[in-house]
């Protein structure tokens, strides 16, 4: 990798770390689905530069779906009821296991020893995890916390079915997906915190989290996906990808520096535990010599 895109790849993780805390920020104010549904509101004047992504409509639906309303409708809940965003980043990293054994039961890939050990390791944290929130009558934030990573595993799947040229465009394109299914899921279930929230939108004590809601889109979304899918085109994915396990290592740094959170050093020695998990399962086979 050259030394100009080495910076690039490890500016990623840091955007997508410091959208952990922007989401804190946003969740202030706005209750949760319907700040999913502004997220990606907010993404779709930017359509107007980028071209109609070349795949079919269902696999976009798919992605948007998974990626956009299952994915952050779940995280933003399991945030909102408690579950700390530090270790939201390391819990979401159970996407990694989730998409690998979404693609063997309907992509046909095989379940190599490998990514077996490597999800038998990555579970293994995940239930220490479990269990660490269980004791502390937190299951609730970590189940929905899971279910984001199970919904993030779906929109993987159908993006890899869409299998677009161009993976931005499918990336920016999903955005038309998420705002109906998640206005009117926030209409059914939060119907009464909708206008308190909007109609406080422009005041000063929203300030916060409409700077945390622009990172989120621009920063986070935007910036952060349009340089990844760059260097994914540019460089094997087996370079690039491994990089985003840094991703809870920032969120996890930056929610302590800014909203003073402290994990259990339990949950981050499980952490561990997944991230190893993930690397493990996500490696390539070594080619065999001779």
């Amino acid at each position: 990798m050259q030394g100009r895109d080495r910076g690039l790849v490890l500016l990623v993780p840091i955007l997508w770390g410091l959208n952990f805390p922007a989401t804190a920020l946003a969740l202030q104010h706005y209750p949760p689905v319907l700040a999913a549904a502004l997220r990606f509101l907010l993404m779709l004047p930017a359509l107007l530069f980028v071209p109609f992504p070349k795949v079919r409509l269902r696999w976009l639906i798919g992605t948007g779906l998974g990626l956009g309303v299952l994915q952050f409708s779940f995280l933003y809940a399991g945030i909102a009821a408690g579950m700390p965003v530090g270790l939201s980043s390391l819990v979401l990293q159970a996407s990694a296991p989730f998409t690998i054994l979404l693609a063997v039961l309907f992509l046909g890939e095989r379940m190599t020893p490998r990514r077996l050990a490597g999800i038998g390791i990555a579970v293994l944290g995940l239930a220490i995890i479990g269990a660490s929130r269980a004791l502390a009558a937190a299951w609730l934030p970590m189940a929905l916390t899971l279910l984001a990573a199970f919904g993030w595993a779906i929109g993987n799947v159908s993006a890899r079915m869409a299998r677009a040229p161009d993976p931005l465009q499918l990336t920016m394109w999903m955005a038309v997906v998420p705002p109906v299914p998640l206005l009117a899921l926030s209409l059914l279930i939060e119907r009464p915190l909708i206008g308190p929230a909007l109609a406080g939108a422009l005041q000063p004590q929203a300030m916060a989290a409409n700077l945390g809601l622009a990172y989120i889109v621009v920063f986070s979304t935007v910036i952060g996906y349009g340089i990844w899918n760059g260097l994914m085109a540019r460089y094997p994915a087996s370079e690039v990808a491994p990089w985003s396990m840094l991703v809870p290592i920032v969120g996890i740094a930056s929610s302590w520096v800014a909203l003073g959170e402290n994990p259990h050093p339990l949950e981050l020695a499980a952490g561990l535990l997944v991230i190893g998990g993930v690397i493990l399962a996500s490696r390539a086979p070594r080619p065999r010599i001779g």
